[in-house]
């Protein structure tokens, strides 16, 4: 199985980036991984804030696959500690699943269209991150639960 981050907007800030870059690496020794950046949409003033979600949707529509299985993560999905997380992972895995595609999206959340193609929600915390940092964050989480799925001495319970 492979699994895509999709994501609106780039990260900037270099702390993060740095981060993200090493669990990527660090992922990409059990399985297929990358990153894919929408481009954050411009001149959005004269836009509300249900024109933007439209309109990115149209954008990460274009980037989902046939057979893609969609997981939002969304303040509204469901919550896992980590141990949990690793056992949902596993499970998904060993469904067969081509591509397994977490996506993290604009500052206003996701459009109907977005909610509708999804296949399930997670929640990494009911606290409201940035989206930079959720990259980071999430990207830690995949590699807990790579480590965890492994029995690999990262994860302390």
């Amino acid at each position: 199985m492979k699994i895509t981050l999709l994501v609106v907007g780039k990260t900037n800030d270099p702390h993060f980036i740095a981060g993200i870059e090493e669990y990527a690496k660090r992922i990409r020794h059990y399985l297929p991984f990358d990153i894919e950046v929408i481009p954050e949409l411009r001149n959005t003033k004269s836009l509300s804030e249900e024109q933007q979600k439209e309109k990115e949707a149209d954008l990460l529509l274009k980037a989902f696959q046939p057979g893609d299985h969609i997981v939002l993560l969304d303040e509204h999905g469901r919550e896992h500690r980590s141990v949990e997380l690793a056992a949902w992972m596993e499970k998904r895995m060993a469904a067969g699943l081509k591509r397994m595609v977490f996506v993290v999206g604009g500052p206003y959340g996701f459009s109907p269209r977005i909610y509708e193609k999804a296949n399930e929600k997670v929640s990494l915390s009911r606290m409201t991150f940035s989206h930079q940092m959720i990259r980071l964050i999430f990207t830690e989480q995949i590699y807990r639960a790579m480590t965890i799925i492994n029995g690999e001495p990262y994860h302390h319970e």
